[in-house]
């Protein structure tokens, strides 16, 4: 039963960042994305974004992004260190 559940959780992962579509990679605030990627805890992942909308010839802008995710990592290392704003 725990081997099935892991299994079911990984590939849910997998499924969440498989893919974007052609209008996700055009129309996607990449400042925002990076953001709420940097809020999470999570490295920054511009080169996988870049990796998926290459199909669609789609170059996601890594300075946005990269600015989005400096901030969004800075205010969670503010919340895990307990500082107050």
């Amino acid at each position: 039963m725990t081997n099935r559940l892991i299994f079911a959780l990984a590939l849910g992962a997998l499924a969440g960042c498989a893919s974007m579509s052609e209008q996700q990679c055009r129309s996607t605030n990449w400042y925002e994305q990076g953001e709420t990627d940097g809020i999470a805890g999570n490295q920054a992942k511009i080169d996988l974004y870049a990796h998926l909308c290459s199909r669609y010839q789609v170059q996601p802008p890594a300075n946005e992004y990269l600015t989005g995710w400096a901030d969004g990592y800075a205010e969670y290392n503010k919340r895990v260190s307990g500082s107050k704003m």
